[in-house]
């Protein structure tokens, strides 16, 4: 490969960090908000799946209760941020802190005036917002009452509370995201975290009955309302820009085997490219048929749906993106990765949690879906989850963590130099937060630490690791020192 020299982003990059309301807000019974899906998620840890509790018990610990106290610590942590030097922080707003039970017609005041703080907060300091409208946070009484997504009549619940966000803020608020990560729908997973197909269910997050049917008519709801809210922000507030985003797993086929290649080819349609393709293009695409006649799919579809989708299509493509695996017919040694498990590669190194290290891997990504679409990318979660240790004077060296943004940096510049309008870069969690597959602390993706632990101890204070001051660099020469 040719030396890398002056590289950087073009003028104009959004960098900065992401984070989740159920994740990070905590504040979740406070000024009128109501209990949402992660509220009943008790924490795990690697080795332990999350314990889901229709009815919360008294004593259990449900990490999102408090999470880091963003609700209440939001001031400090904008201005941290600053100091690192964003020009943009994707965060969500909560559903169910505005509309508690997801069904009200109008919406929670409090829950209003907390986040116009916010986005003041964020101006003053010179940061632009991304805001995802929903975030993994979906009202309980919208699982308890109609049993999610699967229910068609939460696509007009969606739009009532997608508009009253766009009617309020499209003046302060330029980029936006419908659903977070609307590909876990393919997976068993997004019946817990995205889709809510789970009424009365306590138990293992990992034994969640898994209904495809179900999972694959919950998805077409969120495309149609995905492209309803679309549709109105295009016609009302042509100035913003709304996209999609998708959790990127990248795989590669685990030899030459032609069976291999075809095998991984099924992998990619079904996880990274059914659902983009809808919201890129605005219709199923030619595989799909297949794939639910196969899997015993039948879609119901109202009168307009077809027009609708077609009419509310994207205007950027965002991802998140941490690692890859492959995918072969001849017996392949598993490994963890972000919402899934797949193929251990043996090129690559891994973290603790089993993800594998591939910043390559995003350099092909983002050629591959900029080649497909044709549309502003950006790259909305990316990060390295590790256990930080603190030293006596307080100090935390992370090097693993600044090796890994170093290396995915230096490898978006190069998809840059291949010709991609890449247009920001999101770390996620610039600040410790609750880890969504495992409800645990311990596992820390943060530039800023947050004294908080899995047993719910801590005082929440903040303090720099060095990652903070290495990202500070970073964004300052926009990309050019790393």
């Amino acid at each position: 490969m040719r030396e890398r020299t002056n590289m950087r982003m073009k003028e104009g990059f959004f960098w900065g960090g992401a984070t989740a309301a159920n994740q990070y807000e905590g504040a979740w019974d406070v000024d009128g908000k109501g209990a949402s899906m992660p509220d009943h998620m008790r924490g795990g840890d690697k080795n332990t799946p999350r314990q889901i509790d229709a009815v919360l018990k008294d004593g259990a610990l449900y990490p999102s209760h408090e999470a880091t106290d963003f609700y209440h610590h939001y001031e400090e942590d904008i201005a941290l941020f600053a100091e690192m030097g964003f020009t943009m922080f994707r965060m969500s707003i909560n559903w169910s802190r505005l509309f508690p039970t997801g069904e009200e017609s109008e919406p929670n005041q409090a829950g209003l005036e907390f986040y116009d703080k916010v986005f003041a907060c964020l101006h003053d300091h010179g940061i632009e917002p991304l805001v995802t409208i929903s975030h993994y946070e979906l009202p309980y009484n919208l699982i308890e009452k109609y049993d999610g997504w699967p229910d068609r009549r939460l696509v007009d619940f969606f739009f009532t509370y997608g508009k009253t966000l766009l009617d309020r803020w499209h003046d302060t608020v330029h980029y936006w995201l419908t659903f977070n990560e609307i590909n876990t729908g393919t997976m068993p997973m997004g019946t817990v975290l995205s889709l809510g197909t789970l009424k009365g269910y306590s138990g293992t997050m990992a034994g969640v009955p898994d209904d495809i049917q179900s999972r694959y008519q919950a998805l077409h709801h969120q495309f149609v309302a995905s492209a309803k809210l679309i549709t109105y922000a295009h016609e009302h507030y042509p100035e913003i820009k709304l996209g999609n985003m998708d959790c990127f797993i990248l795989s590669y086929a685990a030899t030459c085997d032609p069976t291999d290649v075809l095998a991984n080819e099924a992998a990619m349609r079904r996880m990274n490219w059914y659902c983009s393709d809808v919201q890129a293009r605005g219709y199923y695409p030619s595989y799909a048929r297949r794939f639910w006649k196969e899997n015993g799919i039948e879609l119901k579809m109202e009168p307009g749906d077809e027009e609708l989708l077609r009419e509310g299509t994207i205007d950027f493509y965002s991802f998140s993106y941490y690692m890859s695996n492959i995918v072969g017919t001849h017996g392949v040694e598993e490994t963890a990765g972000n919402m899934t498990f797949g193929g251990k590669n043996p090129y690559l190194e891994s973290s603790e949690w089993g993800w594998q290290i591939d910043s390559k891997g995003l350099r092909f990504a983002l050629n591959e879906i900029y080649d497909r679409y044709q549309l502003p990318l950006m790259v909305v979660e990316n990060g390295f989850g590790a256990l930080d240790t603190v030293e006596p004077d307080g100090s935390i060296h992370d090097p693993y963590r600044i090796d890994y943004l170093r290396k995915h940096v230096i490898d978006m510049e190069e998809a840059v130099e291949d010709g991609v309008d890449l247009i920001g870069y999101t770390w996620w969690g610039p600040i410790d937060l609750v880890s969504a597959g495992t409800g645990e602390m311990r596992k820390r993706y943060g530039f800023i630490y947050v004294d908080k632990h899995d047993d719910g101890t801590g005082d929440l204070h903040r303090s720099r690791k060095d990652s903070f001051f290495y990202y500070q660099k970073v964004i300052a020469s926009n990309g050019e020192e790393v």
